[in-house]
């Protein structure tokens, strides 16, 4: 008897509203024990947030874990049933503690195998170059059944989607390649719009009135971020919503605030 029940490892994707208030929403897993132990920086990251945002996805959450293949499968499980899209990054190269592959499928529920059609791309690349293709090569062929390619230009090796899965390459130069494939085949949502203004007052200062502006702009997302350079503390405020009217009621609130507090301090002195 054929069970008839969704498939709940691929959560469906929110209905088309015709997508002038569609939120989507996405987050990023980094994958890498060097990221963890500081030896190397991490990047993809930040350069994700950047795409997104201007393409009208929010990245609501960016978790770092381990190669440690229970985090990873906890971590994609968690994240991939909380929103649109989940791209990660780190742990499908060619060495033994590359386990991305491995841990996604797992997470999935579904069999890890070496893809016929990356096999027959990185047999030719390898091939050209004069080069073995050797067992460990053949590890970053590896993907969930099912799963589809993410072009790679740089090294060739693909990456892959599976469900709402985007599975990508550590380095950067790779990850941002990835990136510009993927970008054409994902639904977009609002654009956020964004506005700063440079404050002379330090958040101690400012924290209290800016609440109070939050308060009344509950659509517009604002934040204050603190700054040293030419030797003094400035704060920039950050104003970010899809409303560009209520973005510019905000922030003229932010410069009548700041007014008011430059008045108060030449008041003062």
């Amino acid at each position: 008897m054929t069970d008839a029940r969704p498939d709940t490892r691929f959560p469906s994707l929110p209905a088309d509203d015709a997508g002038d208030g569609l939120i989507i929403t996405a987050a990023a897993l980094v994958i890498g024990d060097e990221i963890l132990s500081g030896r190397i920086r991490e990047k993809n990251a930040g350069h994700l947030a950047t795409v997104l945002t201007a393409i009208g996805i929010d990245l609501k959450e960016v978790r770092i874990v381990g190669d440690d293949e229970a985090a990873i499968i906890e971590a994609v499980n968690a994240l991939r049933a909380r929103h649109t899209y989940l791209f990660t990054s780190g742990g499908i190269g060619p060495t033994h503690d590359d386990i991305t592959a491995e841990a996604v499928s797992k997470a999935l529920g579904l069999p890890c195998e070496h893809d016929a059609a990356a096999m027959r791309l990185l047999g030719d690349h390898y091939e050209k170059r004069g080069l073995e293709f050797t067992e460990a090569r053949k590890r970053m062929t590896r993907m969930p059944e099912g799963a589809v390619h993410i072009d790679n230009p740089v090294s060739v090796a693909p990456g892959f989607v599976i469900g709402n899965v985007h599975v990508m390459a550590g380095v950067p130069a790779v990850f941002q390649a990835m990136l510009d494939h993927v970008v054409p085949t994902l639904r977009t949502g609002r654009v956020l719009l964004s506005r700063s203004v440079p404050c002379p007052h330090g958040e101690g200062v400012i924290g209290e009135p800016l609440a109070a502006i939050q308060g009344q702009f509950p659509d517009i997302a604002i934040g204050s971020y603190p700054k040293f350079d030419a030797g003094r503390f400035w704060t920039e405020i950050v104003m970010r919503g899809a409303d560009d009217a209520q973005l510019e009621r905000a922030q003229e609130a932010v410069a009548q605030m700041i007014a008011g507090l430059d008045a108060d301090t030449a008041a003062a002195s």
